[in-house]
């Protein structure tokens, strides 16, 4: 009794120091005249980045521009500082140095409720709220018709998950409610994107974990939602962006390589090792006897 209570007492310490980290961050602060954005041109000049509590820097005087209407892919290792780049630009985080904007405008001089509707997220673990399926993609759009939400649905490859619910979309996930497998959850996600409708769109690893099938259908989905966006990607399978308009290899905060894939290539340096290995790693197939070929 007395280990099971020092445990208990120890998950809660633990959770209150959680808490408190949390009320120690400071909000970032709010522009007193903020300005208007009418473009959607994405642009990193000089810009350094480091976490509360490092020395090192995740990103380290980098610039690059994604002109409107264009897909730019970012690949590299683990703790490369991709991640960084793609919460920077919705002002997640503000750079120590440098400057982030949209349509030419710094990102701290828009103000937060503008910037998150030019800005639509889709992460490797989407946020899905213990409430109605409908609700859940309605969160993209609170105004969005019924029509609308139908129609998000059918763009993001997510009917056949409705049509198999008890309740439809009024079917509700979570405790009380029915269970989304990760695949599921990243298409109700996308629909949630769709029906937002931003001009900018920030993909970190959508497909990273999916299973063949449920990648297939993402992938479609990600074709409707990016058409004619301002579009960053997270890249994890290297598949994904031979077809985007420029790849940027980020090596420990800094850009390696950039260009197109055809480009990077015949550049023979880090993508083409990557794409190398890549390869490799999807052509081994399991073969009779159960070895690998």
């Amino acid at each position: 009794k007395n280990t099971n209570l020092n445990q208990a007492m120890g998950q809660a310490a633990e959770a209150v120091a959680r808490v408190e980290r949390l009320t120690d961050v400071r909000p970032l602060p709010v522009a007193t005249k903020p300005l208007s954005v009418t473009g959607y041109e994405i642009s990193l000049k000089d810009v350094s980045f480091c976490y509360p509590g490092s020395e090192q820097k995740a990103i380290d005087s980098m610039s690059f521009t994604i002109p409107e209407g264009q897909t730019y892919a970012l690949v590299g290792a683990s703790g490369s500082g991709k991640t960084t780049i793609a919460r920077l630009i919705p002002r997640f985080w503000d750079a120590v140095t440098g400057k982030v904007s949209i349509g030419g405008v710094d990102v701290r001089d828009i103000a937060p409720k503008e910037l998150m509707q030019h800005v639509a997220f889709v992460f490797q673990n989407p946020s899905m709220f213990k409430t109605s399926l409908e609700e859940n993609i309605r969160y993209g759009n609170p105004n969005a018709t019924g029509d609308e939400v139908e129609c998000a649905v059918d763009l993001a490859q997510c009917r056949e998950i409705i049509d198999r619910m008890p309740l439809g979309l009024k079917t509700k996930i979570g405790i009380e409610g029915t269970y989304l497998s990760g695949g599921e959850q990243q298409r109700i996600g996308l629909a949630r994107a769709i029906l937002k409708d931003a001009p900018i769109v920030v993909l970190d690893e959508a497909t990273a974990f999916s299973d063949p099938e449920n990648e297939n259908l993402i992938q479609k989905a990600l074709g409707k939602l990016t058409k004619g966006k301002t579009v960053l990607i997270i890249a994890h399978r290297l598949t994904s962006v031979v077809n985007v308009d420029a790849i940027l290899v980020i090596d420990k905060g800094k850009i390696a390589e950039q260009g197109s894939h055809e480009e990077l290539l015949i550049r023979q340096g880090i993508y083409a090792g990557m794409w190398n290995e890549y390869q490799q790693s999807i052509q081994w197939t399991v073969g009779t006897g159960g070895h690998l070929k």
